[in-house]
């Protein structure tokens, strides 16, 4: 009798243990599942819309360990009237790595805090926008092209952490500044391996700087396939290709938590001039790119919280 009694007592022992135990794990599993990818109320990594429209395989940037489909470089190549041939391209791209970061450098994913973008274009709207606090005070703050601030910090703001070119658009940069090379030919590979150290010698459609001034270490390449993605599934193939402020816009889509825009469409007088220029051509349009239809997209977007749209004056 008193065996059974020691055995009944083990056993309600091993049964408390259990739902101890269980209780226990499960409530750390329901918190661990509770844990958002990011500190932010909607994370752009877990939105339905957005998930539906990204390509796992198109990577934004370019790594050493990155193969190139040869469907999406012929997509490419066709860009700038590229001749030279795919394998070409992947030797071009394989000295690319011998010079700059095998991997791109960004600010990774923790559900401690909520990794904020600005994404600044060059429009004539931001004169008098008085944008330029709000705008410094992002964790990312991408510029584009020929953007200046010297001069514009009431309306642009002073800091720039990526700061995307393409040779025709070069400019210096200071060591705290990464360089995204926006590739639209192999000659732009060519031109970046160049122009950071002994000196680019080539000709394009426009003068290009010889030699450029950028941190090495913070150079990245945007991917050739992410440039199709855009034009194929965020642009359903409207217009030749994407415009730079568009794919970089995806791109922020892409690698932050929150994404705010600045300086994007036509001034108050319906104009697509620069904030630091003074307009010439009223005539001058978005060229080869579908400026109105990737507008409306973004005014969708905004439509829909996935971004905040200051539109400026």
């Amino acid at each position: 009798m008193k065996s059974k009694a020691k055995v009944l007592i083990f056993l309600l022992c091993i049964t408390g243990i259990g739902v101890f135990l269980k209780g226990h794990v499960s409530g750390y599993l329901l918190q661990f599942q509770d844990r958002k990818p990011c500190a932010c109320d909607t994370c752009l990594v877990e939105d339905e819309w957005l998930l539906q429209r990204a390509n796992k395989s198109a990577e934004p940037f370019l790594s050493a360990k990155h193969n190139l489909s040869e469907y999406a470089f012929n997509w490419w190549k066709c860009l700038q009237a590229e001749r030279r041939s795919y394998s070409f391209y992947k030797q071009t791209v394989d000295k690319l790595f011998q010079t700059f970061p095998s991997s791109p450098d960004f600010i990774e994913r923790s559900p401690d805090r909520s990794r904020t973008c600005a994404v600044v274009g060059n429009s004539g709207n931001l004169n008098g926008s008085h944008y330029g606090r709000l705008i410094d005070f992002h964790d990312v703050i991408i510029r584009m092209n020929s953007g200046r601030t010297k001069g514009y910090e009431a309306d642009v703001g002073s800091r720039t952490t990526h700061h995307i070119m393409y040779p025709e658009s070069a400019m210096d940069l200071d060591t705290t500044t990464h360089l995204v090379l926006f590739p639209f030919k192999i000659q732009d590979l060519e031109w970046l391996m160049k122009a950071t150290t002994t000196g680019f010698s080539g000709t394009s459609y426009v003068p290009v700087k010889s030699k450029i001034k950028a941190n090495k270490d913070l150079v990245m390449v945007l991917n050739p396939a992410f440039m199709w993605y855009v034009h194929d599934i965020w642009l359903e193939k409207k217009g030749r290709y994407p415009s730079t402020g568009f794919m970089a816009l995806v791109l922020a889509l892409h690698i932050c938590d929150e994404v705010d825009v600045f300086g994007y469409g036509a001034d108050k007088d319906g104009n697509w001039s620069h904030y630091w220029e003074k307009l010439q051509n009223k005539k001058l349009k978005t060229g080869v790119h579908p400026g109105s239809h990737e507008y409306g997209i973004i005014q969708k977007l905004a439509e829909q919280k996935k971004l905040k749209f200051y539109t400026g004056l």
